[in-house]
């Protein structure tokens, strides 16, 4: 499972990521994410603390640059570019808030077929988008009825 977001979220998004990532890792989802800072840090921070495992897939050449939650850092050299295989490496894909970045991965997902829920972010058309939702809870039951229908 991807989960994206604002490298600076607001307090509200850090918290939800963190949840985000901790659910995910109790129904034993890999967590994939860009390995930094904001809502990739909280997300992996909720993801190792419940036993899970965190990809980061690193947009530099260095290892060092993940955050200390990553359990396995993955640099590309390939800047921003890197989103493409963050969405691509996920059955799902978890927005949480929005950013330039956060879109770019949004609307990339949707057009490989990737579903996406959003919790909060930017209003998109629903039809062929995100599956918009208000909170972590239905969030992580989004992700579970999407697993299932596969």
């Amino acid at each position: 499972m991807a989960v994206v977001g604002p490298s600076a979220p607001t307090p509200a998004q850090e918290r939800d990521a963190e949840e985000v990532g901790a659910g995910l890792a109790v129904r034993d989802h890999v967590v994939v994410c860009g390995g930094r800072g904001g809502v990739m840090e909280a997300v992996a921070r909720g993801a190792a603390g419940a036993g899970g495992d965190v990809v980061g897939i690193l947009p530099g050449t260095g290892r060092a640059d993940a955050n200390p939650y990553v359990t396995i850092a993955l640099p590309t050299g390939l800047g921003d570019v890197r989103n493409a295989l963050v969405v691509r490496a996920a059955d799902v894909v978890v927005a949480v808030g929005s950013s330039w970045g956060t879109l770019n991965e949004v609307a990339f997902a949707v057009s490989v077929g990737t579903p996406v829920v959003g919790i909060g972010g930017w209003a998109l058309p629903e039809a062929g988008g995100p599956r918009r939702v208000r909170t972590v809870e239905e969030a992580l039951a989004a992700v579970d009825a999407l697993l299932a229908g596969r």
